[in-house]
């Protein structure tokens, strides 16, 4: 199994735990990604608009708050968190209107937020 059949199959799994659908973020495809995500600064949190033709739909940050300054979120290709932040990508297959919070001590809560499917 490749790195990333791995790191689908954890996707999945992660779905069928929140008892919702696994919906596939392409490695090509961007998400918004806050450069203190590249830091040490906890939680890390997550959250999934709809899928645009280009885009994910994900935007990931570190913190307790984001920015609403134009240029807090950075696109990044999917497949670059396989070097930079692997432990985010298995909750990359939620489906749009999710969100998930983790830390580095083993916290993690996933939920859905229908509001994200308004933007």
């Amino acid at each position: 199994m490749t790195a990333w059949e791995r790191h689908i199959a954890e996707q999945k799994s992660l779905c069928e735990k929140h008892n919702c659908n696994w919906t596939f973020a392409d490695p090509e495809l961007k998400i918004g990604l806050a450069d203190n995500v590249l830091t040490d600064l906890q939680p890390i949190n997550g959250l999934r608009h709809p899928i645009t033709p280009n885009a994910t739909g994900w935007y990931v940050w570190s913190g307790e708050e984001f920015s609403d300054a134009d240029d807090f979120f950075k696109p990044y290709c999917v497949k670059h968190l396989i070097e930079r932040r692997p432990e985010i990508l298995k909750y990359l297959g939620l489906p749009p209107g999710h969100r998930f919070l983790i830390d580095n001590k083993g916290y993690e809560d996933v939920w859905e937020d229908d509001n994200l499917l308004d933007i």
